[in-house]
């Protein structure tokens, strides 16, 4: 078959946001945001964090921006 795939197209491109606590961070992550109480990350379908950002706007629009559909876990 010569069929192309797209693999942005329907759940394929999901991920998962969801805020996380700064205790639940490593000390390096910390450092660089010693005045926030949490960040929100932005996973994928398998669980992997792709990102971290201040809040959950951003969080939104990043994955939205990369061609992803964000959908928020709490």
């Amino acid at each position: 078959m010569d069929t192309k795939y797209d693999f942005h197209d329907g759940e394929q491109n999901t991920v998962y946001i969801r805020r996380v606590a700064m205790e639940n961070l490593p000390d390096d992550v910390r450092e660089q945001a010693p005045d926030v109480d949490g960040l929100y990350a932005v996973h994928g379908m398998d669980g992997e964090r792709l990102a971290l950002v201040k809040d959950r706007k951003l969080a939104f629009f990043l994955a939205r921006q990369n061609d992803l559909s964000p959908v928020s876990v709490h």
